[in-house]
């Protein structure tokens, strides 16, 4: 005979049970023991000295997840392809990662070339395109693009921080600008002018180049030529390595700004050369591990002991190494944040709550600005100068707006 505090106790953990169950939610790539992850990345074509290294860092990221018990229980299936940095092979990978191996998000996709290319489709499939390296103004479109999530400092944005520190250390100045003439330059000219506002006027030469051109020297002869002292440019590595051994030939001095993107020291100026760098300047999101500054910084440590057990032909100093780490980090915090709720849709909605959040290797002053109606990842940068070794922070964290 099963008593009534029996029978009470009985159903009560049934209904809790089913309480538990009820609140695990599912979508294409997810369950119990397992969540599918896809990345399509460079590792080879013009651009795999950014995808390779980084490509390595996010494969032994999930590895180290994995043999420390994966996330909320759960081991991360992460499947790597390569795009060659081509329009066509990162659509086909993309179909390959949703329709083939059925992961919940694409993640972490190098390049605006590869992002423009896959954004529709992926957006058409309401898959997440989570955590792009790409600062295009395209990828920051809720309306349009809801499931397109960027987590890097968008060029418009870092264009009107360069703005505002040239008004703050050089107000008199005569800027040339050399940029790519695509949306990753565009975008960036765009927010310069825009930070420069009533200034916009000292703007006295302007050039761009096709990604195509073997070289850019002509157009830093004509930039000097112009009586140009500040010289911002927004380049691809190549570009920019040779715009600064040119600056240095002609044995000019410039305040010479580079993109963000391009302040390797391992693929851009070592390539340039250390000391024909020697006074540049760019902003920076993240801590370098090569700078003496951060010798003795836990994040830096734990970044470096990382790298040494998971990916050991990995350069620290790979500047897209770094941004590969933090995107990782960024999504195994989200992936948590999800808990038993692993759908695309609530993916994206955690993603895009991180306002205020700090990642590890962030510069001091920064965090993310995430909104779920405004996905700008960052809304202030630091400047840094390099000094021949490694870059050094230039005065306080500049805002944007």
């Amino acid at each position: 005979m099963i008593t009534c505090a029996c029978f009470a106790s009985a159903l009560a953990a049934f209904l809790g049970a089913t309480s538990a169950l009820a609140q695990k939610a599912y979508d294409p790539g997810a369950g119990d023991t397992e969540i599918k992850l896809g990345q399509s990345t460079p590792l080879s074509g013009p651009a795999s000295a950014f995808g390779a290294g980084a490509g390595r860092a996010v494969v032994g990221f999930f590895d180290m997840v994995n043999e420390r018990g994966g996330i909320n229980g759960r081991k991360i299936a992460f499947t790597q392809l390569d795009n060659a940095y081509s329009a066509p092979k990162a659509i086909e990978q993309s179909r390959k990662l949703v329709e083939d191996i059925g992961v919940l998000a694409e993640v972490g996709t190098i390049g605006t070339v590869p992002n423009v290319a896959i954004q529709k489709y992926l957006n058409s499939k309401q898959v997440p395109q989570l955590f792009i390296t790409a600062g295009g103004r395209r990828f920051n479109d809720p309306k349009t693009f809801p499931w397109t999530v960027p987590l890097y400092p968008d060029f418009e944005t870092e264009g009107r921080v360069v703005a505002k520190y040239i008004l703050m250390s050089k107000p008199e100045a005569k800027i040339g600008v050399l940029y790519q003439n695509d949306d990753f330059g565009k975008d960036y000219v765009r927010g310069l002018r825009a930070g420069l506002g009533e200034r916009a006027g000292q703007i006295i030469a302007e050039t761009s180049y096709e990604l195509t051109q073997p070289t850019i020297d002509s157009q830093i002869v004509q930039l000097k030529a112009a009586g140009v002292d500040t010289l911002i440019e927004q380049s691809s590595a190549k570009a920019t390595a040779q715009a600064i051994r040119k600056v240095h030939e002609l044995n000019w001095s410039p305040l010479h700004i580079i993109g963000g993107s391009t302040a390797s020291v391992e693929t851009v100026l070592k390539p340039a050369g250390l000391e024909a760098s020697k006074g540049v300047v760019t902003t920076l999101f993240l801590k370098q591990p090569g700078d003496p500054a951060w010798a003795d910084d836990s994040e830096v440590k734990a970044y470096k002991s990382f790298l040494a057990k998971y990916a050991a032909s990995t350069n620290p100093d790979d500047y897209s190494v770094l941004v590969a780490y933090m995107n990782v980090n960024a999504l195994a915090l989200v992936l948590k944040k999800c808990g038993d709720k692993l759908t695309r849709e609530n993916l994206v909605h955690q993603a895009t709550s991180l306002h205020g959040e700090r990642l590890p290797l962030m510069l001091p002053g920064l965090s993310i600005g995430m909104k779920p109606d405004d996905y700008t990842p960052f809304r202030t940068l630091r400047i840094a100068t390099f000094n021949g070794e490694s870059w050094t922070l230039t005065g306080d964290p500049v805002t944007a707006e």
